[in-house]
């Protein structure tokens, strides 16, 4: 499943370095918001997956929910003239980090657990 992930994000890029698409500077900042929350859900569904409670539904529907929200945050802040847009960036920056430190955790446990395996045989 991480393969299918991860393949996706590489064909997505890969699309878009392909096709010129440019935006207007002035949505930058919801283009922004909206990679952060794609990248959050990613990391989440990697995680999710390799402690074996990955389900589709709640990646989907946190993927919705996670950009619809921070491009409310960014709308909202544009509208009222206050940055909004950084506790969007502070609550998916913090939790990118976070399920990248269980991510490697996992993965190193992992690691060991075989390493030891081979070396009790």
């Amino acid at each position: 499943m991480i393969i299918a992930i991860f393949l996706g994000l590489a064909i997505g890029i890969a699309l878009g370095f392909a096709f010129n698409f440019s935006f207007p500077t002035e949505y930058a900042f919801y283009i922004t918001m909206a990679l952060l929350a794609a990248l959050d859900s990613l990391l989440g569904a990697a995680r999710s997956h390799l402690e074996g409670k990955y389900n589709n539904l709640i990646l989907i529907s946190g993927f919705v929910v996670n950009a619809v929200l921070a491009g409310m945050l960014t709308y909202l802040g544009d509208l009222l003239g206050v940055p909004l847009y950084y506790a969007a960036i502070l609550v998916f920056g913090g939790r990118l980090f976070n399920n990248l430190a269980v991510i490697r955790r996992i993965i190193i446990d992992r690691y060991i657990r075989k390493k030891s395996n081979k070396e009790n045989r």
